[in-house]
């Protein structure tokens, strides 16, 4: 079992969307993985920069979806998006400066971010999605 464990609790109804996340929980697990393992700094740096550079894809997948479709809370949602980009490219300047090392309290971090992010802005969209023939 993994950081964190997928299941249907966490899908918002939204193929893509449910990939998307999947593969960043899976991203996230593999951080972790890589931390109880004792991995260099190289490797968790490089595991690091391709969960942030997945993350900021999924959030613009999520906001072409918002566009095309007309979501009414598009503003607020990509203004989480935006705060959230911040707080990950802090923690990744902060990691390739030396300032900061993947710990257990990033990975708490980390878990919380997401799981907070999908099953509370997230899911807001559901509903919207689906009665818009969206799945």
């Amino acid at each position: 079992m993994g950081y964190i464990e997928w299941t249907d609790s966490l899908s918002v109804g939204v193929e893509l969307f449910d990939k998307q996340h999947h593969k960043l929980v899976d991203m996230v697990n593999e951080l972790y993985d890589a931390l109880v393992s004792g991995r260099t700094n190289d490797v968790m740096g490089e595991i690091l920069e391709r969960l942030i550079d997945y993350t900021v894809e999924h959030f613009r997948s999520e906001e072409e979806y918002f566009n095309k479709y007309g979501y009414p809370f598009s503003k607020r949602h990509k203004q989480e998006h935006d705060s959230l980009t911040e707080e990950v490219f802090s923690l990744k300047e902060k990691f390739f400066k030396g300032d900061v090392t993947i710990s257990y309290e990033t990975m708490t971090f980390l878990q919380e971010w997401l799981q907070k992010h999908i099953l509370e802005s997230d899911m807001d969209y559901k509903a919207f999605f689906n009665g818009k023939g969206v799945y």
